[in-house]
């Protein structure tokens, strides 16, 4: 935004700005500066006034009716605009021929050279833009203010701590040292959002005034009529696009006028101004897009490029020895066509860049223009405000957010030739009729595997003629069995979850297109993980749930149970992991088991047929499933009590311990089908999960239940 705040002439921020009748904006001194004063209006200053006027009233020599006259050659501002030098008087100017007439002055704007009529007023006659002038000096005030640091407003020190921190619901800045003291990321806490602390005190704890500036009952002193000083503006007059006084009007100045009331002008003014940085706001993002596909396109002809160079020197150093000076043309050839796109793109990245942060500081502006409570001020430059919006919007046409290059190198080797022919070797372009695609190569740093999902990766080769329509992606079941689809389409990149933990698969990929489907590529194994890694998923948890400490502790809001399951589902295997229960007030009865993907949440856990679980106080445990409570068993759960669940899908059944032994008999059997960790829990409580533990091998002597 700063560059809208600076003066074309000076390249310094507006100091007094006069609005000039283009819409454009000048100091007051710098216009004083590059005014230009002809000997008949010096002559007419002699005659007509002079002093603390004398410079306001200066004016341009023209030679002509369109204000374009001979001057010195001109000079550039610090912002690169063309401006008229001061040209003295010359000798003798207050010896005018005598019935000379009057002066001919006029101002010429120094970025678009539109040349202005002044009257009897000199320079006092063009209007102060009130609203340029309270923005400038609330960027000078909030630029000075940034320059301190936020400091701690809890700290005993003296001088206080820096500020590390800003809770936006207390509104209070931290340090370090008492954000973990006064305010920890558990319990009340635990959903405020710490941000970091303000760039300047003018937000919540600083010294600032929010960034509102003085509206027009704030403090500020009304506008009033340029013509008649002690009345306000009440109207607008649409034709002379100007607001005016109920004198003005009375006098008649502007009686075959189209006159509007100030109120409702302003808020027309606004809404369309609004609606137009609306559609540059949405050509921003976009071009904000559009400068990421710039920059992967980069990398994959940088990629591409050097793919095609590696290919080309492995053909070539296959041949004989002929072939070298021919090598070292055709490595020039790829090289110049990597360069030229690479110009090509950053060149464009560097216009679009251009184009994005001229938009972005007009935005801002007009943001800023838009918080400013004065209408006659802000109807004063709304129009120009307008047009320049919708101006920038149209910058963005069409076709101006598409690369203009593509990464793909449209080169093709033919190494096929007769040796007669080497010297005559060339990139030839995509002969026709298509054959089947060759076997794709996987790329195996980028296959992988985590948890009971794994991810393949592979590309074409190299110079390969023919083109590729999609890709066909099997995998085994785990055991050795047929190989089945799990992907078909165009991507390169495929993710397949839901697999069997500790089970090793078999994959393969083919390409085809119009001509067929090509052969498969080889077969690569992939193990998943021996255990299970995961979190409580925050996704279908209930509304009440908490989760913090990357989504492995939780809590609730509600005194009612919740519940929350975990991202990992399991079909075959035995599995194991523990719950640390962190915090127990008033003896509630959480409940840790296991439950299908759509059980019911906003009950404990174990009361539906969609889940299996033990429920425990501070005394005793049950077991629960569709509602049915069995097995009571001496022993419960306190704060730093550990809770252990042990799924055997091998043996379908369901086992629990707590602080490592086991509690009561094996809880459920015959249970088959796809299960997800499950907890419920209410506001009393609070759990870590722990994950990735190998399956326990010795178990303690279980408690007998109680009948």
């Amino acid at each position: 935004m700063e560059e809208e705040l600076k003066c074309p002439v000076c390249g310094s921020l507006f100091r007094e700005p006069i609005i000039l009748p283009c819409s454009h904006n000048v100091c007051l001194p710098c216009a004083r500066t590059i005014a230009v004063q002809t000997p008949e209006s010096e002559q007419h200053l002699a005659a007509g006034g002079g002093g603390g006027d004398h410079a306001d009233k200066l004016s341009l020599h023209s030679e002509t009716d369109s204000g374009y006259g001979s001057y010195t050659p001109s000079l550039k501002s610090p912002n690169g605009v063309r401006v008229l030098p001061l040209v003295p008087a010359p000798p003798g100017a207050a010896a005018a021929p005598r019935g000379a007439g009057p002066a001919s002055s006029s101002l010429t704007c120094p970025q678009c050279h539109r040349s202005a009529s002044l009257d009897q007023r000199g320079l006092r006659g063009f209007q102060r833009n009130r609203l340029l002038e309270a923005i400038v000096q609330r960027y000078q005030q909030g630029r000075a203010a940034a320059a301190a640091a936020a400091k701690c407003q809890l700290c005993d020190r003296s001088p206080p701590e820096p500020a590390a921190v800003l809770c936006e619901q207390c509104e209070v800045l931290y340090c370090a040292a008492c954000q973990l003291r006064c305010h920890p990321a558990r319990g009340p806490f635990a959903k405020h959002r710490l941000a970091p602390p303000p760039a300047h005190p003018g937000a919540p704890g600083g010294g600032g005034d929010g960034g509102g500036g003085k509206g027009a009952g704030g403090g500020r002193k009304l506008p009033t009529c340029a013509e008649h000083d002690l009345e306000n503006y009440s109207m607008y007059c649409v034709s002379c696009r100007s607001p005016v006084c109920y004198q003005c009007l009375e006098e008649g100045k502007h009686s075959k006028h189209d006159v509007k009331a100030l109120g409702a002008m302003w808020k027309q003014h606004k809404a369309q101004l609004s609606q137009a940085l609306n559609g540059v706001s949405d050509k921003a993002k976009e071009a904000k897009e559009f400068l990421v596909q710039l920059k992967n396109l980069l990398q994959q002809i940088q990629e591409n490029g050097l793919d095609y160079e590696a290919c080309l020197v492995a053909q070539c150093d296959a041949l004989v020895d002929a072939l070298t000076r021919q090598k070292a043309k055709l490595l020039t050839k790829v090289t110049k066509e990597r360069e030229h796109k690479l110009k090509v793109v950053w060149d464009q990245i560097n216009h679009c860049t251009l184009k994005l942060r001229q938009s972005t500081g007009l935005m801002e502006y007009c943001l800023e223009v838009i918080k400013e409570n004065d209408p006659s001020g802000f109807l004063q430059i709304s129009d120009a405000l307008i047009k320049r919006v919708q101006v920038s919007q149209e910058q963005w046409v069409k076709g101006a957010l598409e690369p203009k290059v593509s990464a793909e190198f449209d080169l093709t080797l033919d190494s096929e030739p007769l040796l007669q022919s080497i010297h005559q070797l060339d990139f030839i372009q995509m002969k026709f009729p298509f054959s089947v695609p060759p076997v794709p190569l996987l790329q195996l740093e980028k296959c992988c595997t985590r948890n009971n999902s794994v991810t393949l990766a592979w590309r074409m080769p190299p110079l390969s003629h023919n083109p590729v329509e999609g890709y066909i992606l099997e995998l085994d079941d785990g055991d050795g069995g047929q190989f089945r689809e799990v992907y078909v389409g165009k991507e390169t990149l495929c993710t397949i979850d839901g697999l069997h933990f500790n089970s090793t698969y078999n994959a393969r990929v083919k390409a085809f297109n119009s001509s067929g489907v090509g052969p498969y590529s080889k077969t690569v194994i992939l193990q998943t993980s021996d255990v299970a890694w995961f979190t409580f998923d925050p996704s279908s948890a209930h509304r009440d749930i908490v989760l913090s400490n990357d989504n492995q502790t939780a809590t609730c809001n509600s005194y009612d149970d919740r519940v929350v399951l975990g991202t990992a589902a399991f079909s075959k295997g035995v599995h194991y992991w523990e719950l640390h229960v962190d915090r127990y007030d008033n003896h509630p009865d959480p409940a840790f088991g296991i439950a299908r993907i759509n059980v019911v949440k906003d009950m404990m856990l174990g009361k539906d047929d969609k889940a299996w679980a033990m429920y425990v106080d501070n005394n005793r445990s049950w077991f629960m499933h569709c509602n049915s409570h069995t097995n009571r068993t001496e022993g419960g759960v306190s704060k730093g009590a550990t809770v252990g669940v042990l799924l055997d899908l091998n043996k379908h059944n369901l086992t629990f311990y707590i602080n490592g032994q086991q509690q009561g008999p094996p809880a459920f059997e015959n249970i088959e089908g796809v299960f997800m960790p499950a907890l419920s829990l209410n506001r009393n409580v609070q759990v870590t999960l722990h994950t990735g533990l190998e399956v326990p091998q010795s178990v303690k002597q279980p408690k007998l239940p109680n009948n």
